[in-house]
Formats: C-alpha cells, structure tokens, sequence
C-alpha cells in the first residue's frame, strides 16, 4: 500500500514509488461527497503527454491505487472546471482496445466498466495517422470522445498543418490542439470537456457488406446492460475479444448461440481473421484522414532533433552513443566523479577528520571505562560499527552523493526522451533472452534502486518475461550505490583502455556475460516464443533545468527518507549480532568460500553485510580496500562476487510478493551458487595467468 506522511497546513505526501511523488492538499474549494463525480478518463498510448495533461486539469489533487485484481497502478485526481468538480483518471497506456498488455486491458476496463462521461484521447500530432484507428475504436464505443493533438508545436515545426475543423466534422468528435508542458490550449479541452454529449450511432468509417451485416444482426440480439454501444460491442464480438464473450455471455444466455452463430457465418465468408480485415481497413481510413486534413511539406524538414534521434536508434550509431553515454555519464560522472572525488572528500575528509573522531571522543569522555556496558554502549554509537560511525557516514558520506548524482543522470536522459530509443536499439539484443526493449526500463532504474526496478517488472506482458527480469535484476544488475562504490574502487586501479582501468573493463565484461549467459539460458529453460514490442517514441528535446531538478530532489528525497532508517538499523542489527557473537559464527561460516574466493577471512563481513542492503556491503568493500587489505585482483575478484551476491533484504521481500516463495527459492539457490562459483572462476583464471591488476 502508498505510504501516507502528513504535513501541516492539510497537506500530505502520498508516496508513489522511488520516482513518483505527488502532493496531496485538501482545497477548501472541493468538499468531499457522496454523490460520484462525472468521470473524465484520458486515454492514449505511452509518451503522448497524458500524465502531463492529467497534472494540468487536477493540479496536485491525487491518489495512486493498483487497479482491482492487478498489480496495475491508475492515477486518479480531483478537478474543477468552470466551478463544476470531475473525477480525473490517468488510465495506462493503451493502443488498442483489443488488449496485449495488462495496463491495456486495465485501460479497456476503466472505459467499459467505469463509464467514463468523457474520454480525452491524446494523441501525437506528428503521428496523427498511426493513432486515428484507436481514435475510432474509441468512437465506436458510443462515447462521448475528444481528441486531442498533443505536442502540435513539435508538429507546426516540421511544417505540419492539421485542418481541425475539417477533421472535427468528418469524425464527429471535437478535436484540439495543445501543448502539454506549457498549458497552451488547456483552456479549450476544459471547455470541450464541459460541453461533451453522448452521440448514439456515430459511424465514421464503414467496413466490408459483410462485417456491415453482421455488426447490424449482433447489434439486434444484444440485450443486456453495456457501457458501450452496440456498433462497438459487436465489433469487439466479432474479433472474437475473449474478455467481452464472456461478458456477453453471462447476459445474453438466450441468445448467446445466436449470437456466435452471426460471428461463425461471417468468419466463413473470408479466409483472413475479421480482425485482420478491420484492422487493415482502419488503416487504410486513417490513411485517407490523412491525407485529406493533415498538410505536410513535400520535402519534410528534418530538424537536428530528429537526425539526432534517428542516429541514437541505428546499431551502427545508437550503439556508439550508448556507450558515450556509459562512458561518461555512469563511469566518468557516477563512478570516478561521484564515488571517488565526492566521497573520498566527505568520508576521507568530513567524516574521517573531523566529525567521527569527534563523536568517539565525546563517547569516551561521557563513558571512559573500556570493557562492559560502557564499551558496548560507546559501540552502539561509534567506534567501528555504530550508528554514527557506520551509519550515518555510509549513508551521507558514501552511498548520498552517488545516488544523488545516478538521479540527476537519470532525470536529465529522462527528460530528453531518450531510454524510448534506447528500448527500440537494443531490442533484438533482449529479445535472445526472452525479453523485448521494452525491459530496459526495470533494467535501466535496476541501477537506481533493484528493488523499485523488481516492482516496475509489471510493466512486461507476461510472467515469463517477468521472472527472466527479475532474475537478472536480483542476480546482474548493481544498483547506484553498488555501482558508485565498486567504480569508484576500481577506476582506482591501473589505468586501461581509453582511461578505464583494466579492472573495472573486466568487471563490466564479466557481468554483462553473466547477464547474457544466464539471460539465454533462462529463456531457454522457461520456453515460450519471444515478446512482441512497440512502443511510441516521444519528441528528442533538450532537458529543461526546472525538470531536472525536481525530478532529482523528489527521487533523492525518497531514497534518502528510505535508506537512511535502513542504515540505521542495520547498525543496531550488527551491533547486537556482534555482542551475541552470532555474526561471529556467521563470519566463520563464510571462511571456506572466502578461501575458494582467495580473498581474506574479514572479507566475510562485507558479504553479511550486503544482506542487509547492497549498498551497504559496497561501502564495507570500500573500507577494506581503504585499510590496504586487498590486493587488484582480490578487489577484482571480492566486486564481481559481490555484485552477483544475493539481493538485499528488500528486494527479497518484493520478489517473494510478486514472484512467489516457491519461484524466489530457486532464484536464491541459483544466485548464490553463480556468485561463488563464477568469483572462483575469475579468482582461478586470474591467479594462474599471474595477472596483476
């Protein structure tokens, strides 16, 4: 469940995940009641700007729920236009109303069991021709339906010029125009949204005789109650939706056979599927739309923008500009600038100078005796391990400022629109193991937060892609902290190919064969055809500084807020482990695998330690190396072990509630036995080449 955190002044915090925040303020001007509010539900594939619009008709008013019976989340908010309140809902991404994904089939339920009053379709003005089929599925629906050109200033750029009127008039639909971002045409979609009604039997676009007759003897025999028309039920029967079947079936129980007896002798008169001939005749309509509403120049103007996006999808290009992007944003910027210059200077200098010694010798003044409960109590709180010395400086001397660095990283690519094209370049790549591009995403955030990135796994379509992401996230991917420290070690090094130490390029290359490895094997295992992907590809703009910053704050505040008690306790954790002697055991217990390793039996530690969080693990590796008690390729050897190692203590709680105990089990197994058996691998190879790193 979101956690709610209340502020004064009526305002709350309702979290909504590591990169989703929104204010919740009780406005005077919007009382509570009891009465259900007209819904207004805005509706659109990914990446046209809906959860924009959304901010602008409701403001801040809002709340995030899983959808009924799903792990989907719905936004939904509260607005006012012209002094009369509406229920606002940010339905999920949706290209069709014959639904692949679940956030389509949420999106379909929310339009036919929530009988939205009005649906508010965004579309991309640029691609207006490849989103007007699901504009008239919506139509067919009997809906009262506005459509709404988005970005149509990245449109008037290239020269496009839209005939709304002209277009408006031949679907029967008001049509507007806006840009998002800036506001600009808002007030004219809140005036449509006023004035919208009901139109009975609206029917832009007719199909085959055939299907036409059809639609017309279906449309007879229904009876039932529907929040749709019969025109577009009927549509959806005879494309042979399984979801509406079984609805129509639990109503019409007279005349069901009749029914799929109209359904049966139409698909006998053509040997293609009528979804087939429905969908191609939508396209062609929407091609025709096209070209009698939309102008476009005859030598369309190719902006900087768009050769620069074209250039980030091409393997040829988009493969180099990935790694320039790695290069310097996560080597350069995260790893060498952030967890080496940043943290060498608050842990090595604030921290190691000034505030620790500080806090231990207040300790001894206040509690002098040296053995008993003093020397217990001065540990909880500094010394080695304590709260303080541990603790805090991890959190704010270590693991804050690479966070706070991986997020602005991440808030800026975001901003561009760039991981949609990074999902379309390495497609192919995912599809061999049983993934398509659209798993960047969790994979991209895994770096952020692994656990967060576990949840965000509900996005892929089926829950074989599921668990191959979450294996490969709990096995493969470090998140920023991890990475930070570990890059930051390891850039540390000899110096290599380009600047980057030999160290972390053999680091990296093991993982991502790992990743790879493991990655084919399981889709090998798990069986099954690989996934379809389509995703829409946002505008390739500069990042706006307001954005990026407070996408930034908003994620490392939560981080922070979250991290920090987990520190903390982890402190007290290890301090009582340490008094009862049980870490003791627990350490010894490691000292056969540190020697399979080759590393020191104190190396334990940083493993039992990463249990608790990854970061926190790191940030021990980070200390002894500090200390001088590992050698290059121990390093080498103690980084790759312990970036396979097992997930923290959180991400295990979330893959058992999205996975499953029995399906989390195998997983640990298998990532417990990969971690040791490829460190000893690596630890084998190196030794006995004589490497020297």
């Amino acid at each position: 469940m979101p956690g709610k955190r209340k502020g004064r002044f009526g305002f709350k915090w309702r979290r909504r995940g590591p990169f989703r925040f929104a204010l919740r303020h009780r406005r005077p001007d919007i009382k509570a009641s009891k009465e259900p509010l007209p819904e207004v539900a805005i509706v659109g594939s990914p990446n046209v700007g809906k959860s924009v619009m959304f901010s602008q008709l409701t403001g801040h008013y809002v709340t995030v729920s899983n959808y009924p019976g799903t792990t989907v989340e719905v936004t939904r908010g509260r607005g006012r236009i012209d002094g009369r309140q509406f229920s606002i809902v940010d339905t999920p991404g949706l290209y069709s109303l014959l639904p692949i994904t679940e956030e389509e089939r949420v999106a379909r339920r929310i339009l036919l069991n929530e009988a939205p009053e009005c649906i508010v379709h965004m579309v991309d003005a640029k691609n207006l021709e490849r989103m007007l089929p699901s504009t008239l599925q919506l139509i067919e629906l009997g809906k009262p339906v506005i459509l709404n050109l988005n970005i149509i200033d990245e449109a008037e750029k290239l020269g496009i010029q839209i005939d709304r009127e002209g277009l408006a008039k031949e679907l029967g639909i008001p049509v507007v125009a806006t840009v998002a971002t800036s506001g600009r045409g808002v007030n004219e979609l809140k005036e449509k949204i006023i004035a919208a009604q009901p139109r009975e039997d609206i029917a832009p676009l007719r199909y085959d005789d055939f299907i036409e007759k059809a639609i017309k003897d279906i449309a007879h025999r229904l009876k039932g109650i529907y929040n749709a028309s019969a025109r577009g039920l009927s549509l959806l029967l005879l494309q042979e939706d399984r979801e509406m079947m079984e609805k129509v079936g639990a109503q019409e129980t007279e005349a069901l056979a009749e029914i799929m007896a109209v359904v049966n002798e139409a698909r006998g008169k053509t040997p293609h599927s009528i979804g087939y001939l429905i969908a191609n005749r939508r396209r062609d309509w929407a091609e025709e739309i096209k070209r009698r509403y939309v102008l476009s120049p005859s030598l369309l103007k190719i902006s900087f923008a768009e050769r620069l996006s074209r250039l980030t999808i091409s393997p040829a290009t988009g493969i180099p500009i990935l790694l320039l992007v790695l290069y310097f944003g996560l080597y350069k910027f995260v790893g060498v600038f952030g967890a080496g210059t940043v943290v060498n200077f608050l842990e090595g200098k604030i921290f190691g100078e000034y505030l620790n010694p500080w806090v231990n010798a207040l300790l001894l003044r206040i509690l002098p005796v040296a053995f008993g409960w003093q020397f217990w109590a001065r540990e909880l709180v500094g010394g080695q391990y304590g709260i303080f010395t541990l603790g805090v400086t991890y959190a704010v001397a270590i693991i804050l400022p690479i966070v706070g660095l991986f997020f602005l990283l991440f808030s800026i690519l975001e901003d561009t629109g760039y991981f949609p094209r990074l999902a379309l370049l390495i497609d192919r790549i995912f599809k061999r193991i049983g993934l398509n591009g659209r798993a960047v995403i969790p994979m991209v955030l895994g770096f952020g937060c692994v656990t967060m990135a576990t949840m965000v796994t509900r996005i892929l379509e089926t829950r074989r892609e599921r668990i191959i992401a979450t294996l490969l996230l709990a096995l493969a991917i470090p998140c920023s902290a991890q990475y930070g420290v570990i890059t930051g070690l390891l850039a540390q090094r000899q110096a290599g190919f380009l600047g980057v130490s030999y160290a972390f390029l053999l680091w990296a290359a093991i993982l991502t064969g790992v990743f790879l490895l493991v990655g084919m094997l399981a889709a090998q295992v798990l069986g099954g055809s690989p996934p379809s992907f389509y995703m829409e590809l946002p505008p390739l703009r500069l990042p706006q500084i307001s954005n990026v910053l407070t996408k930034t704050v908003t994620r490392l505040s939560w981080y922070f807020r979250e991290v920090l008690p987990l520190f903390l306790w982890a402190s007290i954790i290890i301090w009582a482990g340490r008094i009862s002697r049980a870490f003791d055991l627990i350490i010894q217990g490691f000292s056969p695998l540190m020697r399979l390793l080759g590393l020191p039996e104190k190396a334990g530690e940083v493993f039992l330690y990463g249990f608790f969080r990854r970061d926190f693990g790191a940030a021990g590796l980070f200390d002894l190396n500090s200390r001088g008690l590992l050698s290059g390729v121990q390093l080498l050897v103690a980084c790759v072990a312990l970036t396979l190692f097992l997930p923290c203590i959180a991400q295990l709680l979330i893959m058992k509630k999205e996975r499953g105990l029995k399906v989390t089990v195998v997983m640990l197994v298998f990532i417990f036995s990969t971690a040791f058996g490829v460190g000893a691998l690596v630890n084998f190879i190196l030794t006995g080449l004589g490497v020297k790193l």
